[in-house]
């Protein structure tokens, strides 16, 4: 009696590890029913369990995947040789919402009174994946960053006595096609020692310069830097702010260049007038400055490489600027920046930053 009392005792604390761990616990039979499916699984996958439990497994699986695991349960009930059982294998799995991700899935089987029942242990390695790139980044902006040093110790002072030069050369000159000519290689010049500021700006970062600061403050200095521009350009500006009294903590001048380039890109791309909203949103913990424009909007081919380096559709557009707000804005911790665009209904950029806890 007592050792059933155990071993039901045991089954219970096992059960409740099981329930409780980060990673989905999927155990189905032979004919891949599904027989359990822990509170992890409901959360990466988005599934309840009720939604899933007593339903084929394939309600979570993509085509693919599922014809897959099929095959592979059918040869080893057959062979008895596991090919994938006991082994870990990364793949893409897909939420109920469609979104896929990455996954880390290990499966094992166990018989119990001569039936066989096979589970999938998965990890959501979203945010592993993530971390990756990230480290992956920084140590390419390392060594960039030692490449950029040298170019800008090398080429920076030739240019600036260049441009010197030819200044010079054209006030004196007195032919005017000489001048013209001059005047070239000044404005050239002047264009590489911009593309070397932004090359600095880009892969050797300035410390950051924090202080505590007012999101309607900052937004409000914006808006009145670009509403000449806006009513120039037949632009109708909007300035929207949830929770006025909110605050950060960051980079003030570095974050208003952030928000004043990202504007000027959306003036740029609206040529024939059009909405321009500056909006800010509590969210949480954190706080979401929207840009958004009602613009021709960004094709999916260049949306996914809009914070490329050197990346641009612009004619004499450098491709740094998008990429040097999102460092900016990545440098403060916690910090992010996106982009979502729909062709012929504008782009909206997304900065999210922690709200700032007083300590009083």
């Amino acid at each position: 009696m007592d050792a059933c009392k155990n071993e039901i005792k045991e089954l219970s604390v096992i059960q409740r590890a099981v329930e409780n761990t980060n990673e989905a616990f999927v155990t189905i039979d032979l004919n891949h029913q599904v027989l359990f499916f822990n509170r992890a699984a409901e959360r990466i996958f988005g599934y309840t369990r009720d939604e899933v439990i007593g339903h084929d497994l394939d309600i979570i699986m993509s085509p693919a995947c599922s014809r897959d695991h099929r095959r592979a349960v059918e040869r080893f009930v057959a062979t008895r040789q596991p090919k994938r059982i006991g082994h870990a294998t990364e793949l893409l799995a897909t939420r109920k919402d469609g979104e896929t991700f990455p996954a880390n899935i290990s499966f094992s089987v166990a018989e119990v009174d001569g039936a066989m029942y096979f589970t999938g242990i998965v990890t959501d390695l979203t945010e592993t994946k993530a971390l990756q790139e990230r480290i992956i980044r920084s140590e390419r902006l390392a060594a960039l960053g030692k490449v950029v040093a040298e170019i800008n110790h090398e080429i920076k002072n030739p240019l600036m006595m260049i441009g010197a030069f030819a200044g010079q050369l054209a006030r004196k000159m007195k032919d005017r096609q000489s001048v013209e000519k001059l005047n070239i290689i000044v404005k050239e010049v002047t264009r590489l020692e911009d593309l070397l500021k932004e090359l600095r700006e880009l892969y050797l970062p300035r410390s950051l310069i924090t202080e505590e600061i007012s999101v309607t403050q900052l937004l409000q200095e914006v808006h009145d830097l670009i509403e000449n521009d806006c009513d120039t350009k037949k632009i109708s500006l909007s300035v929207k702010m949830e929770g006025e009294r909110t605050r950060i903590k960051g980079d003030r001048s570095r974050l208003k260049q952030v928000l004043i380039n990202v504007v000027k890109n959306a003036i740029e791309a609206m040529e024939g007038g059009g909405e321009l909203s500056l909006d800010s949103r509590l969210r949480g913990e954190k706080v979401e400055i929207t840009i958004a424009d009602t613009g021709p909007g960004i094709p999916p081919e260049d949306l996914e490489r809009v914070f490329e380096a050197f990346y641009t559709t612009k004619p004499h557009g450098t491709g740094l600027g998008l990429g040097i707000s999102k460092s900016i804005v990545e440098e403060h911790p916690g910090g992010s920046l996106s982009v979502e665009s729909e062709r012929g209904k504008g782009t909206r950029f997304k900065i999210s930053l922690p709200v700032f806890q007083s300590a009083d």
